[in-house]
């Protein structure tokens, strides 16, 4: 898609109610056009919130001017501290994504909330050190435990890492708890000096029963559900072919009334 055509996707968006965005991947930061993206979509009346996720490797040269044209706050991925560890599990340089979560903070940026997939033998253990790092950075930490969507079953086993154990000592840690009512009934620990988020499978009814989510794929689709492909609403090529902005939000609501509960059955 162009920048244009984000831009009219998005403002149609607006115009039906839509007040809060994310552009995620993949891996948004690789578009050449990303500052152009962020400026327009950030600039169209109505919109409230303008965020990112982002694996935060090429964040650092970019987080002062995302900042400038719009974009609000991040969630960075980061996996682990651990160079050898990180190198395996995304081939990238952890020092990278530090100099990107650090330039994030510094841009203003704010929350910035970094992303921690725990897996079992994997980086599960490095949860105090992570913590401490958010600490140091004045991030915020999710701890996001192992879905078994998108993942071969013997990946799934093999790494699956349940997160009782890590949020029963960060309850005994708590000076308060805070439930998230409208993001799953998720939990919040805030620490004395620092706070760590708790995000379990979200393929279950508290999920479903608060969604409000609509998703467009990178291939112009608008997806109603994020467990679920066959249910996908093409409306990129009707915007290519010419329709207009009133056909294109009858898509959205087409869209939006083919909605239903992943596990309906």
């Amino acid at each position: 898609m162009t920048v244009d055509e984000i831009v009219r996707i998005a403002r149609i968006a607006v115009a039906l109610g839509m007040n809060r965005m994310k552009l995620t991947g993949g891996e948004p930061l690789m578009r050449k056009d990303v500052i152009d993206i962020v400026k327009e979509v950030a600039a169209i009346p109505g919109l409230t919130d303008l965020s990112m996720t982002t694996n935060g490797t090429l964040l650092e040269p970019l987080a002062d001017d995302l900042h400038e044209k719009g974009l609000k706050r991040v969630n960075i991925s980061l996996p682990t501290l651990d160079k050898d560890v990180f190198h395996k599990l995304t081939g990238g340089d952890v020092q990278d994504a530090i100099r990107g979560i650090k330039a994030a903070v510094a841009a203003g940026l704010c929350p910035v909330k970094l992303n921690m997939l725990l897996l079992k033998d994997v980086n599960a253990t490095a949860v105090p050190e992570m913590i401490k790092f958010a600490r140091e950075t004045e991030t915020i930490l999710q701890l996001i435990e192992l879905e078994p969507v998108n993942v071969r079953d013997s990946f799934y086993l093999a790494n699956h890492e349940p997160l009782d154990e890590h949020e029963r000592i960060l309850k005994e840690k708590a000076v308060k708890v805070e439930t998230r009512r409208y993001m799953q009934n998720r939990r919040v620990y805030h620490l004395p000096d620092v706070t760590v988020e708790v995000v379990r499978p979200i393929e279950n009814t508290e999920f479903c029963l608060h969604c409000s989510r609509l998703r467009l794929t990178s291939e112009g689709k608008l997806k109603p559900c994020l467990m679920r492909n066959d249910n996908l609403i093409d409306i990129l090529k009707p915007l290519r072919n010419g329709a207009n902005d009133e056909e294109l939000a009858l898509l959205y609501k087409s869209a939006n009334q083919k909605r239903e509960p992943f596990n309906r059955n």
